[in-house]
Order: C-alpha cells, then sequence, then structure tokens
C-alpha cells in the first residue's frame, strides 16, 4: 500500500514537472513569437494619411453625428477647406502619402466630394445631396457656413464657390497619387455605382485606392472588385477577432488578406505582436494598417507633438492625422535623423 502511494505521488510529480515546464515553454514560444525586441527592424518612414485633406479643425468636446462642424472651427491658421482639389494638393505637398476624402451620389448619379449628407451646414444651399445634380452642387458656396467665433464672422464665406468637386475631377487632378475614399452611406446602390465608375480605372489605378464605409456599400463592393482595397466594420471584425484567437502562433487569418485595418492607439498595444511583428505580419498579407486616436468615438487624429508620444519610439506604420501640415515635419524629419 505504501509502496502504491509513494509511485502515486511520484506519477504526481512528475506530470506536475512536465506541465509545468510544457507551460513554461509555450510562454516563451508566445514570447519570442510576439515580441518585436526579435522581430526584424522595418525600413522606410512612416505612412502618413491626411483626414480630409489640409483643412480647418475643429473643437470635437462634446461632438454628436449630427453637430455641424463647420460652426465650430479653431480659428483659421490657414485658408484651405477640407474635400477640395486645393487642399488635397496642400496634404501632399506637405507630406501626405494618403489622402482620405468623402463621396456622396448625387441625383446624376455622380459622385460629388463632401463630407455631409446635406448642405445645411456649410453651404448656402439646403437639402440632401443625393437631391442636387453635380451642375447645382458646383453653384454653391462651400465656404458659406464655416466661423470660428460662434457667427459673428465667416471668414470663408464667398470662396467656396464651384469648389465641390467630384470623384472624377480628383481622380484626374491626381493620376499617381494615393487615396483613402470613404463611402458616407450604409446604401448597397451606391456601392455599386462607386464599382461601376472605378471598374473602368486600369489596375495600376486601383492598386492606389483604398474604399471604406458602411457594411453594405462595401460589400457590393467587393463583389464588383474583389481586387480593391476595402475596409468596412464587418471586415475589421472578421480579421481582428480570429486573429486575437490564433494571433499569437503568428498565424493571420484568411479574412485580414488585402484589407485595411483602422486600429485605435487605444487597443493597439494589446494586438498579438505589436508593433512591428504585427505589422510585418500584415504587410506579408497585403494589408495596410492606420492608427487613428479616437477622442470620444471620433477621429481626433495625431496632431501635435506631444500626440504622437502615444506611439512606439520608431513606428513605421500608418498614422492618421488632420494636422498634416505639422506632423510631417515631425515625423519625416525623425526618420531621416535616425
Amino acid at each position: 500500500m505504501a509502496k502504491r502511494n509513494r509511485v502515486r505521488r511520484w506519477i504526481q510529480k512528475t506530470v506536475k514537472r512536465k506541465i509545468f515546464w510544457i507551460l513554461l515553454a509555450l510562454l516563451i514560444f508566445v514570447y519570442l513569437n510576439n515580441s518585436s525586441l526579435l522581430a526584424q527592424p522595418r525600413a522606410g518612414e512612416p505612412l502618413l494619411l491626411a483626414h480630409r485633406g489640409l483643412a480647418q479643425t475643429f473643437d470635437i468636446a462634446g461632438l454628436k453625428n449630427e453637430s455641424c462642424t463647420a460652426a465650430r472651427i479653431h480659428p483659421p491658421e490657414h485658408s484651405y477647406l477640407e474635400n477640395t482639389v486645393s487642399s488635397m494638393r496642400a496634404a501632399f505637398e506637405a507630406g501626405a502619402d494618403v489622402v482620405e476624402f468623402d463621396v456622396q451620389l448625387t441625383a446624376d448619379d455622380r459622385f460629388a466630394v463632401f463630407h455631409d449628407r446635406t448642405l445645411d451646414c456649410r453651404t448656402n444651399g439646403s437639402g440632401m445631396i443625393r437631391d442636387h445634380t453635380m451642375e447645382e452642387l458646383k453653384g454653391l458656396d462651400i465656404g458659406y457656413g464655416y466661423t470660428a467665433d460662434g457667427g459673428k464672422t465667416f471668414p470663408f464665406r464667398g470662396t467656396g464657390v464651384g469648389r465641390m468637386p467630384s470623384l472624377d475631377e480628383v481622380l484626374s487632378a491626381f493620376p499617381h497619387r494615393s487615396f483613402l475614399i470613404h463611402v458616407k452611406s450604409e446604401d448597397r446602390e451606391e456601392g455599386v455605382k462607386l464599382a461601376q465608375r472605378l471598374s473602368s480605372l486600369p489596375a495600376d489605378r486601383l492598386q492606389r485606392l483604398t474604399v471604406y464605409g458602411g457594411d453594405k456599400p462595401i460589400a457590393a463592393l467587393q463583389e464588383h472588385l474583389p481586387d480593391l482595397r476595402t475596409m468596412s466594420l464587418a471586415s475589421m471584425k472578421s480579421c481582428l477577432l480570429p486573429y486575437i484567437a490564433i494571433g499569437w502562433t503568428g498565424a493571420v487569418p484568411e479574412a485580414c488578406e488585402q484589407t485595411q485595418l483602422h486600429l485605435p492607439a487605444q487597443i493597439a498595444p494589446w494586438i498579438w505582436g505589436w508593433p512591428d511583428r504585427f505589422l510585418n505580419r500584415m504587410d506579408r498579407a497585403g494589408t495596410r494598417v492606420i492608427v487613428v486616436r479616437y477622442v470620444d468615438g471620433f477621429s481626433g487624429g495625431f496632431d501635435t507633438a506631444e500626440d504622437l508620444k502615444r506611439l512606439p519610439s520608431d513606428f513605421i506604420g500608418g498614422i492618421w492625422t488632420n494636422r498634416i501640415d505639422r506632423v510631417a515635419p515631425l515625423l519625416k524629419g525623425e526618420t531621416e535623423r535616425n
């Protein structure tokens, strides 16, 4: 009996030791497989994404979806208005690698480059964008509603007539530049019509475009243009949730291939392999990763030197900014010094 007890205790100790060493080996594997300390160093510079080009910024404290952002801008530091050809050109000249802009379907089935569904906030017009033709929209003053002092003055009133571009104009003005196009509706039909428009572009031009937006229009785009890089909330979930489950092994889910991910800065550090191993894995999958800084649910962007301190040192990935004029000199210069 005593001998059997000794054997039993010996077996238990042996099993416990084996479990301990297996768990230790697993922990070491997970660490080595996900630590950026041992990752291949990333070369190049950060990829800078200019949100709406070089534009007027606004106070996002207490912002709601229905808020008129043109009525709460900061005192202007430049004359550029969002989603215009001139603001995009200024953003590229300042150092942007990608410019983001918004599109809305018009009454004549064209795509106007404009943020709001309605005209009342920014322009001297009223009603829905989709109830007006592109020609009618061209006659509006897109700078009409901007004010930094509660409506006492309107510094851009009269300067925006004829400056709302169409998607065609933007693509023609910048044939060799990269863009992130935001479909601002949940209408599947807009995705179909955008696919019809983009399908006429050569393959090398499509490679420089990414489209994101609501699940329904983006799903339609994927069906009609499967080689186009797209992103939606659904596609983000289909990639990141499986990656959270298996990413510790180094495996990348198929749903993470040839897409785009917008990672909030608060969440990114908890992703397996962050930053360099994760970014390298996504690079191999053909996926672009942009780090965003959400404030109260809205895209505040990395707009100051203080904001950039939230990023890992020597970060070589995508960065979302509303102030490309401020951020590009800091990041491009830093990379060159390194």
